[in-house]
């Protein structure tokens, strides 16, 4: 009898509607553009300011030419990937750690990237917006550095920390 009861309940349950899920994301968007003084626009300002700089840069100018040919598609997607990071609005979905593999990406080649980066959100954001996005900026750059470098040890080689 308990357990006819327990499988009724349990039919009744599934037939119930499931109650509005409420994403709290906006409301994080709101408070971090509110905190930093980023928007949408801004993200759009810097990162198209930055990219025109990395076309420029004698090291890093190359690396990305060989791989770029249409512009808009990628700082397309780049503005979505710094609106994610910095406003969390879930716009991008990607993979960044593939696209890096191969690039033949050094340190060096991260650190004047980050110059860049720092240089043109100083230009271009708030004091509080460009430490936050450069903050966010420096925890890539070493994400994706250790990620390459990790792919290009032999099997069972410890990291490089």
């Amino acid at each position: 009898m308990a357990q006819a009861l327990e499988s009724k309940e349990h039919a009744m349950a599934q037939d119930a509607p499931l109650p509005p899920i409420r994403s709290a994301r906006p409301a994080q968007t709101r408070a971090l553009m509110a905190r930093t003084g980023l928007d949408e626009a801004r993200i759009e300002a810097l990162v198209r300011r930055f990219y025109d700089k990395v076309r420029a840069d004698p090291e890093l100018g190359p690396i990305f030419a060989a791989r770029i040919s249409d512009w808009e598609p990628h700082l397309a997607r780049m503005v979505d990937f710094w609106s994610s990071v910095a406003l969390m609005t879930g716009r991008y979905h990607g993979a960044p750690v593939p696209r890096h593999m191969g690039l033949g990406a050094r340190w060096a080649h991260f650190a004047r990237w980050l110059e860049l980066f720092r240089e043109t959100a100083a230009e271009t954001c708030p004091p509080e917006g460009a430490a936050f996005v450069v903050e966010r900026a420096e925890r890539i750059a070493r994400s994706l550095h250790m990620a390459i470098e990790d792919a290009g040890r032999p099997a069972g080689a410890a990291p490089r920390l």
